[in-house]
């Protein structure tokens, strides 16, 4: 989280508007990669 929030601070991002979408952008990456991890599982096999 404080790499993102650092990110967001170079980027001129408010930290406060990063700290409450980071969770919803972090559900999303985490749903993606296991989709693909799941895809490559099943085609590897």
């Amino acid at each position: 989280m404080g790499a993102a929030l650092a990110l967001a601070q170079a980027l001129g991002i408010n930290p406060l508007i990063t700290a409450e979408l980071l969770p919803e952008v972090e559900a999303v990456m985490v749903r993606r990669l296991n989709e693909q991890i799941a895809e490559r599982s099943v085609g590897g096999d």
